[in-house]
């Protein structure tokens, strides 16, 4: 049996527990939770594969529920209201979100094999190759798009910012693309030739048609920059690949123009 991944739980739990003191919960939200644990059950129980693959299902369907919002119940609280962080910028706000932390739950809970063991070694030289290529697909793309620009700053919403964004977005977007939809594809596909790099890529696209709804110079940039991210993670692991998307966020929002520059 594999162990559970604590330090991924502990990093999540903290996050939630940021997020709940800005927002709420209501009844409903039993719905999700029983929905979730149904899903959960039928994935670990090895008596049925068509169960199992049901369970899988009925997960990624309540994963694209939560991640756009449309479930009952969850009362995300507003930690940033819309303000511009440089003159140049459109505006920015941010939510502490209750629903799609529930993902990165469901999958560390249920599916630890995301979050393969390596040595810090291994994962840092992985972070390192991972964030140079995505820092110079995205970043760079973004400036020749015209989508931002040097701007360095220190945003005094920063911390807020920082603890979102690793607790509750990249921790949670790693652990469902790379973790789930990359390792569970790697899985798949490991007696075919280039399974790995198979996998990496088709991770990848998903991942850039998430951000579809930005535009499709996001969704360019998202796609790129999850190559960088999908190294990391088939190198170095979770850690590797939470790590580099985190960098690279953080490069974006101290040194370049958040979210974008404006029209």
């Amino acid at each position: 049996m594999i162990a559970l991944p604590w330090p991924y739980l502990a990093l999540l739990t903290l996050g939630y527990g940021l997020a709940l003191s800005y927002g709420q919960l209501g009844a409903q939200t039993l719905i999700a939770l029983a929905l979730l644990t149904v899903s959960g059950f039928a994935v670990v129980q090895n008596k049925s594969h068509l169960l199992r693959y049901a369970g899988h299902a009925l997960f990624v369907l309540l994963a694209l529920a939560l991640a756009l919002h449309w479930l009952p119940g969850f009362h995300n609280g507003r930690a940033i209201t819309p303000t511009r962080l440089t003159p140049d910028a459109v505006p920015f706000s941010m939510y502490f979100n209750l629903d799609k932390p529930l993902i990165g739950f469901w999958l560390l809970l249920v599916c630890p094999w995301i979050a393969p063991r390596f040595a810090w070694r291994v994962s840092l030289g992985a972070t390192a190759m991972g964030l140079a290529l995505a820092a110079i697909a995205a970043l760079g793309g973004a400036m020749l798009l015209g989508m931002i620009a040097w701007a360095p700053k220190w945003p005094h919403q920063s911390t807020l910012w920082l603890l979102n964004n690793l607790l509750l977005v990249t921790l949670v977007e790693e652990a469902l693309f790379r973790g789930y939809i990359q390792g569970g594809l790697s899985r798949k596909f490991k007696l075919l030739p280039h399974g790995q790099s198979i996998a990496l890529v088709l991770a990848s696209i998903l991942f850039g048609l998430a951000h579809a709804p930005a535009g499709w110079q996001w969704m360019l940039l998202a796609g790129l920059a999850g190559v960088g991210y999908g190294l990391a993670y088939r190198f170095g692991g979770l850690g590797a690949a939470i790590a580099t998307h985190f960098g690279l966020n953080v490069l974006h929002f101290l040194f370049f123009t958040y979210p974008m520059l404006a029209p």
